[in-house]
Formats: structure tokens, sequence, C-alpha cells
């Protein structure tokens, strides 16, 4: 069921690794399309600070040809950690594995951008919400759209993240909460408006943890500063705490309360912050997460493997969606290539998983039982 011009490939997702595939097919003159639920590229924001490693993110980047431009938008400095005691806001080593020396900042939306520029126009049709895929025979599938439309392709790709519409077709899998939430807010033109928590925070992230539970800052693009509230808790701790999530100030007072006795400058991240809170519970895909070969579709990304969010997950979707594409271009059928890739990739994952896992057992341990 081949096009005229190849096989029909559909990527369900505009996300970093989708948009990786993509590009790595189109520089090889491969067609191929995107179908996002977001209505325009700039319809919501897409988040925070990533390090992009150099053997993941920078190698795909490097397949892609995007390394020298991602170079010229990156932030280099922002890789400092800097850690403070709790209680007096000294300064601590850092506790985690050794920082990967050359893995510079840049904000996602920055290098979704980037992604998004290098493809011919028209690959991306916004506002075409997925519902699922449905088989066809022959390995070609059908993709149900939410306006009741729908596409046949000879290859579905689900890049379409942590709550995927696809992965239903490989996989019974569904994310589950680790027990560990962020919350989420922030501080716009930070170095303007707040000098002296920009100098406490550094040029990169700020991290002070203690007692299950930690405070995180990070130095976003355009003077932003990211502020990240970690603990564990009951997926409706709200409940508990008797707090409506959109109260800011209840919000506010329940946090200050959890961080008493804290230093009154990491304090400050939850008193001034401007906006509200986003809370942003964790939730991980099981590890490993394996399924049986199926023709015609497979995942990448979010989608494949959800795991913590402690500096791979992009990296590793990137990847995947330059893997994949290179396995695309050099097997003779769509089938050998999907399966080459799901062999490269699943074990690749499975250990990242781990990884992740016991790092935010580090950052936030476990209560014991």
């Amino acid at each position: 069921m081949n096009s005229a011009h190849g096989p029909r490939i559909a990527v369900v997702g505009a996300g970093l690794g989708g948009l990786a595939l993509a590009r790595v097919l189109q520089l090889h003159g491969r067609s191929v399309t995107v179908f996002e639920r977001e209505a325009a590229t700039g319809a919501r924001h897409q988040g925070g600070s990533l390090d992009i490693h150099a053997a993941t993110g920078q190698a795909a980047l490097r397949a892609a040809g995007l390394l020298d431009r991602f170079r010229a938008l990156s932030r280099p400095e922002g890789q400092e950690w800097r850690v403070l005691d709790p209680v007096t806001a000294t300064a601590l080593p850092f506790p985690g594995p050794v920082h990967d020396d050359d893995s510079p900042e840049i904000d996602r939306g920055a290098l979704r951008s980037l992604f998004l520029e290098s493809l011919a126009e028209g690959t991306v049709r916004w506002g075409c919400a997925v519902t699922g895929a449905t088989p066809l025979g022959d390995g070609a599938w059908r993709l149900l759209f939410d306006d009741g439309t729908t596409e046949d392709a000879d290859l579905v790709v689900g890049a379409d993240g942590a709550w995927s519409r696809i992965r239903p077709a490989v996989s019974d899998a569904t994310p589950g909460y680790t027990g560990v939430t962020f919350i989420e807010t922030g501080f716009d033109d930070c170095e303007a408006r707040h000098p002296d928590l920009a100098r406490m925070v550094g040029n990169g992230t700020l991290l002070a943890t203690a007692d299950g539970k930690a405070l995180l800052a990070q130095r976003n693009g355009n003077g932003y500063l990211r502020v990240y509230v970690a603990f564990r808790a009951p997926r409706d701790w709200q409940v508990a705490a008797g707090v409506a999530p959109d109260d800011t100030a209840a919000v506010r007072a329940h946090l200050l309360k959890m961080f008493d006795g804290w230093d009154e400058s990491l304090r400050y991240l939850l008193r001034h912050h401007d906006g509200g809170f986003v809370d942003r519970p964790v939730c991980v895909l099981p590890a490993p997460h394996t399924w049986e070969h199926v023709p015609g579709i497979t995942l990448l990304g979010d989608a494949a493997h959800l795991m913590p969010p402690v500096g791979l997950g992009a990296n590793l979707a990137m990847l995947d969606g330059t893997d994949l594409a290179h396995a695309l271009l050099a097997e003779s059928s769509l089938d050998d290539a999907v399966r080459a890739y799901e062999h490269l990739m699943l074990p690749r994952s499975a250990q990242a998983a781990q990884e992740c896992a016991e790092a935010l057992d580090h950052l936030i341990p476990p209560t014991d039982s």
C-alpha cells in the first residue's frame, strides 16, 4: 500500500522525537507527515530548559544537520549546578553523578522551533487530534481523528507522549504515579526584578533537598527562572491538605508550612513567585516497557518509555527519532526497519528508565514503610 512517493509514514505528535524522525527522513528525500493535536506551533507553552547530552541528544541533532544551529542557541553556562544546605543556604557538593561536561542547556520551545523551521512547509498538520489507530491488514493502519476523519498509512509512529493514543495498539501499559509530585511556578525577568535570587541560583540550576522534599530553581531563556517543589505525597495530596489547586494563597501557605525551618532565601521561591502553582505528578511507564512487534506501527519517546524527568527523556526521544529514520533508510522493508529500531531502542530505554528511577529516589528518597 505504498504511494507513488514511497511508503506513507504518519508520525503522531510534533514533539522533539517525532520532529527529529521527520527531519532526518526529509534530509534523505523521504516523504513523511506529522499529525499534531495542537492548533498551531505556539498554542501551548513547551516547558522548561533541557540539558542536551553529547552521546544522545547532540548525536541526534548532528544526524538532523542541526547541531551547529543548536550550539548557537544553547547556553553552555546553564550546565552549572548549585546545591545549598536547606537550613543555612551554604554551598554543598553536588550529590548526584558527575554531570556531563558537554550538555548545554536550551529551552524546549526553542529546540522544538529549530526542528519545525527545518521541515518542509506543510509537513506538520496542526489541529489533527488522533484518537486511535485500527489495523487494515498487511501492516497498514488507519488513523482516527476526533473530528471523524481518517488517514491511512503504511507505518504509524506514536510520538504522542505520556498519554499516547497510539500505544494501545501495541501495549496495554499505562503510566502509573510514582508517589512524587512536582509543583511548578516561576519568576519573570529574574535578573532585574530579583537580583539577590538570581545571584543565589547562578547560571544554571539550584537544588536544596532534605527529608524527602526538594526545591529546584532552573534558569531558562528570556530571563525566566522556573521553580519546582518536589515531594512524596498521594496523587490527591490537595484533598488531604484541604486546598484547591487553583487557590494560590492556600497552596503557598501549605508549601511554606511543609518547608518550615528552611532558610528564608530558599522560602523566597515560594513567597514571591509570579503567577500560580501548577501540579505535575510524576508518572512513568513500567520499566522495562516492552511489547511484541506489531507490523506497521511503533512508538518513540515518552509514548514508548515515559520515565522520571531527570534529564534523559528529551535526549532519548530525539535519538529514537533519528535511529528509526536511519533504520527506515537502511532496511529493505518497513517491517525490517521497525524491528531493527525496536531491537536497539527497547533495551536502551529499559536501562535509562532504571537509571532515572534511581535518580528520582536519590533526589526524593522513598519513605520507610
